[in-house]
């Protein structure tokens, strides 16, 4: 009588496991929007946005002026880029300091372009505030926050 009952439990117990991983083990990559950051064409962040905030952190102390920054933002919904694309850059209260609007993507390059010495210009403006870089388009309207910018004050003076 004691065997049956533990069989009855493991095999409830394997039963409960199995259909944990039939019902979580697809689910990872699934409605994920993803984007990257390139400085010039070296990758300098890449993200989920379900990752922590905490860790997008987009650092341009090695980042000169000459250089461009690419924004290559993927919706997990139409599999590419979106439709009415832009990118902002806010101060912590959320004020607009900077946006740049881009056309639809037609091809196979689904990048946004940004002269780093035009974010260099807004940082140094704004000091003494945390600047966000924000994405938004038809299919995201309320926009998504990419990355704090961190510069080197120093950096900047020598980069007009």
């Amino acid at each position: 009588m004691k065997h049956s009952t533990f069989n009855q439990a493991f095999m409830k117990l394997f039963t409960l496991i199995t259909l944990c991983f039939i019902a979580f083990g697809f689910t990872g990559s699934l409605g994920l929007d993803t984007y990257a950051v390139y400085l010039n064409d070296k990758l300098i962040l890449k993200h989920a946005v379900n990752q922590p905030l905490n860790l997008r952190t987009l650092q341009l102390d090695k980042a000169t002026a000459d250089d461009q920054l690419r924004i290559i933002y993927t919706h997990c919904m139409v599999k590419g880029a979106g439709t009415d694309r832009s990118i902002a850059v806010k101060n912590e209260q959320g004020t607009v300091l900077k946006k740049w609007e881009f056309p639809n993507a037609t091809n196979a390059n689904l990048s946004m372009t940004i002269p780093v010495k035009e974010l260099f210009k807004i940082e140094k403006a704004n000091a003494n505030h945390d600047l966000r870089i924000y994405y938004t388009a038809r299919e995201l309207p309320k926009g998504e926050m990419l990355a704090l910018i961190r510069t080197d004050q120093k950096s900047i003076a020598g980069n007009k």
